[in-house]
This record gives structure tokens, sequence and C-alpha cells, in this order.
């Protein structure tokens, strides 16, 4: 696949999908902004839309994805019961093109490893309402994993030669696939057109020729873009930028008065056991709505964990709640987790 195929213009039609229209960020932006670009929310901490598209004859999904800026993961947990090589004509697809803004300051770039997304916040213009973009990434493998932490760009190549570190030329040859010293720009190199590298040594954000891999764990612990994607994002940044790399598999926030949560699957399961994981999830929001006069359900939040599917979820419940009486503490809220067998035990071995 190349970078052009996944950019042709193609005849679509586009609707919004019922049970998470409304919480769209303003319509407006859409129309206003390239595709993955959105208004920065004056309150609140949502962006963008999940939508429905039709697929052409030729599209695979992965082509799909790409064209709206999903990744791999993203476009293929929404639409679990489609062919990944052939959706087939007229086949509705959705587009899991809504996000809850990771908690992290709205300036520089934030990457979130458990989201495999990538935002960037724009210094912002006299006179114009801020912006913030947001783009799919593909991050590090579990033996080559992607660092957290706080750092900067320190340096910005165009159309890159690549000289693959000794681990990496030591993992192909074992393999059978030696590669050379260096790789010079062109089509055979995975570095693409574009390199930033981060001051956390030997990691960068860069393009790909492999753009399918995009939304996956595919890395060598850099960050890797598709071509079109790195390319407008290069000529935004410079050297300097600041990079936060956050691993939120549980993103919270607001808008319109409501609380959402958008969960992703963790990326290494020994990071935490289901039970963990849920008490943990109950803090956040117990958290969230702490002092507010707020009805929370509780079973959505465990439907979110148990499934984490990436799209936003209201936590007000669907009916009014009856008024009650605050719990004690939150592990009141155990037993929606009760009818897991599994569950139980650990919560009685856990003392």
């Amino acid at each position: 696949m190349t970078s052009t195929s996944l950019r042709r213009p193609l005849v679509r039609l586009a609707t919004l999908c019922g049970v998470v229209g409304a919480l769209a960020a303003p319509l407006a932006a859409a129309d206003d902004l390239p595709r993955g670009h959105y208004l920065l929310p004056e309150e609140g901490d949502l962006i963008g839309e999940v939508y429905t598209v039709e697929a052409d004859e030729e599209d695979t999904l992965i082509d799909i994805g790409h064209e709206h800026g999903i990744g791999f993961n993203a476009i293929t947990r929404a639409n679990p019961d489609i062919s990944i090589w052939y959706p087939g004509e007229g086949t509705e697809v959705t587009i899991p093109a809504q996000f809850i803004l990771p908690d992290a300051p709205r300036n520089g770039i934030v990457v979130n490893v458990a989201e495999m997304r990538l935002y960037y916040y724009p210094p912002a213009k006299e006179g114009e309402p801020r912006t913030v973009q947001t783009y799919p990434i593909a991050v590090g493998r579990m033996d080559w994993k992607t660092p957290l932490g706080s750092t900067t760009i320190t340096q910005m190549v165009k159309n890159p030669s690549w000289y693959p570190p000794a681990s990496i030329r030591r993992e192909h040859a074992e393999a059978g696939d030696p590669l050379p010293g260096v790789v010079p720009p062109g089509p055979d190199n995975p570095m693409g057109t574009r390199k930033m590298r981060l001051g956390i040594p030997g990691y960068l954000i860069h393009g790909t020729n492999k753009p399918e891999g995009v939304g996956m764990r595919v890395t060598h612990g850099c960050i890797r873009m598709l071509p079109d994607d790195v390319e407008n994002l290069f000529d935004q940044v410079a050297v300097g930028t600041r990079v936060r790399l956050v691993n939120e598999p549980l993103k919270l926030g607001w808008s319109d008065e409501h609380l959402y949560v958008q969960a992703y699957p963790y990326l290494d399961e020994e990071e935490g056991a289901p039970i963990e994981d849920m008490t943990a999830a109950i803090e956040e929001v117990e958290a969230a709505v702490k002092d507010k006069d707020y009805d929370v359900d509780f079973a959505r939040l465990r439907s979110a964990m148990e499934t984490p599917s990436g799209l936003p979820v209201a936590m007000q419940p669907t009916t009014p709640a009856e008024p009650k009486p605050l719990p004690g503490s939150l592990y009141d809220h155990i037993e929606l987790i009760a009818d897991e067998p599994a569950l139980l035990g650990q919560v009685s071995h856990e003392g």
C-alpha cells in the first residue's frame, strides 16, 4: 500500500452514529479544519465524533481507517464483524474518531501509548481559537517498549538515512534477514521521509514505508506515523518542542456537564489484575464527581473496563436514579463485579 492509495479521494456517505452523535464537538470545526484537526474545547475534554461511512468495492478496512485518521487496532476494534481485507461495497464502517483529551498539559506534543495516538497542540495565534490535532501512531512491541516521560525534540531531518543500531542488526541477522550498515533515503527506508529525534537517547518520531502497521505495537520503541501525517507535523514543530509520553488506558473527561470514560486494552497483562483495574477505575470516577450532584452508572463503567472499545462512554444513567444515600466507600460498588466467580476469589484472598 502506498501513501497515495491511502489518501485517494473517495465518494462516501457519512452519517452520525445515533448513540454518540450528541457527544460531538462543534460541527463547524469539521467544516473548517482538516481531518484530525479540532477546535480545543473552551470547557471540557471531548473532541471529534463517531460516524459511519460506506465502503467502496476496492477498499480494505485499513485503507478506510487511514483515510479518516484511525489506526489498525482502533478501526478493527470498532468493526469486529467486518473483513479487514474486503469489507464489501456499501458496507457501513464505524469511524471511532471521538476522543477524550489525555490528562496532560495542552501544549506541545502528547503521546498516549495505550491509545496509540499522538496529540499536538499548536501555539495560540492572536485572535484565533486554539486547536488540537490528533494522529494514529505505532508504538513499541512488548520487548521494545516505548518509553514514558517528558522530553523535547532535539533534531529534525528530512529524507533521513537509517543507521540500524547493533541490537536491531543482531535481531535481523538471527532471523536470517541481515541489514546493511546504512539504508539510504527512499522507498526501502523504514524511517520514511521525516524523523524527529527525542531527548530520550535512541528514540524518534518518524514516518514509515509500511503504513499498514500504524495503530499496532510493531516498532522497536520509536513512534511511527503515517507518511502524510508525519510530514504535516514536521512542518509545524521545531527543535525544543515539548513531548510528553504517557500511558493512559483509562481516560476521563467532561462535556456539557456529562462525564465520559474512554478505555483501551492494557499494553501489558501484568499491569494489574481485573479487580485492581476496576477498583482504580471506581476511584478515578468517584474523584471526578466528588462534590458534584452527579449519578454514576457503575454498570456502564464495568462494561467499559471489561470490554475496552476505545469509544467514549457516558457515565450518567439512562434513566434518573432513585435518590439514595452515598456509599460508605468505593468497595460498596464491588457487587457490580460480584457475578464473576474468579474475581470474587481474588477479593476473598486479598483480605
